[in-house]
């Protein structure tokens, strides 16, 4: 969280108020942000995409703005996803055929966690948290920053998740009383309040890693990560976010991923906590 500088006014110091206060509360936002700047360069993106040559080359410039180390998974598309990411500064992996959007985050998630373990790949091990996004607009890369900056205030491996429900004005009504009914539902699950589960803006410590190469393939998967995570003891925190509605099409299938998700939970709901 941003600190607040509160200078003291001449009466109160007269009252007998330390002067180096002000230099005290500098100096913790300096640590702050030093620690801030810190985990930025172990941080790495992973962007999943799929037909999203309109959008991508943006997101993903914008992202290489805020982290140097920027990964597209283009999910099978046929346009001009793959050369729009890499004329946008970005590392790509591409999977011949369309897999899920679960499928291409366990891709980038398996990518980075082979950095954060030199001796399997060989690379410098820097990267110790990954941030998800999607590709079609509708989370800011600007507010990695504020994902970064809840980072700097654990000191244990944390799940964070984007929270729109504090913005919920630019929010279509149906689907603001969709998301509160389901983010209660899987709360519930979770054992954990957890006010925007459907949002896919996150970050993840590479501790957390192994445990989501497992689990759903397509949209489902974003459900049930939140679910593993919760059962294997990590927390999940919320940032909020801006709520940001684009011209892309949904790719979510309402009859195919609804049933996926309602026989998820009921599984998960037999097994109990």
């Amino acid at each position: 969280m941003l600190a607040i500088i509160v200078i003291p006014s001449e009466a109160k110091r007269s009252r007998g108020s330390p002067r180096n206060h002000v230099e005290v509360r500098q100096r913790d936002v300096s640590t702050s942000l030093d620690m801030t700047e810190n985990i930025r360069s172990q941080t790495a993106a992973v962007i999943p995409a799929y037909q999203d040559e309109k959008h991508i080359g943006d997101i993903a410039r914008r992202t290489r703005e805020r982290l140097d180390h920027v990964l597209v998974v283009d999910d099978g598309s046929t346009d001009q996803t793959e050369r729009r990411a890499h004329e946008a500064g970005a590392e790509v992996i591409v999977h011949t055929q369309n897999q899920g959007k679960g499928e291409a985050i366990k891709t980038g998630l398996t990518h980075w966690l082979g950095a954060a373990n030199p001796s399997d790949s060989g690379q410098d091990g820097q990267i110790t948290w990954v941030i998800l996004l999607d590709s079609d607009g509708q989370h800011l890369p600007e507010e990695i920053d504020r994902f970064l900056l809840a980072a700097a205030s654990v000191t244990r491996p944390t799940f964070f998740i984007g929270n729109r429900m504090e913005d919920v004005a630019r929010m279509p009504f149906v689907r603001r009383v969709v998301n509160r009914h389901m983010s209660s539902q899987i709360s519930r699950v979770c054992g954990q309040t957890i006010p925007d589960t459907q949002c896919g803006y996150r970050m993840l410590h590479r501790e957390i890693i192994p445990d989501m190469l497992g689990g759903g393939h397509r949209y489902d998967y974003e459900t049930e990560a939140l679910i593993i995570a919760s059962r294997r003891g990590y927390r999940i925190e919320s940032v909020p976010i801006t709520t940001v509605y684009t011209d892309q099409v949904s790719k979510i299938h309402p009859g195919r991923d609804s049933l996926r998700f309602i026989k998820m939970m009921r599984r998960y709901r037999r097994l109990g906590s």
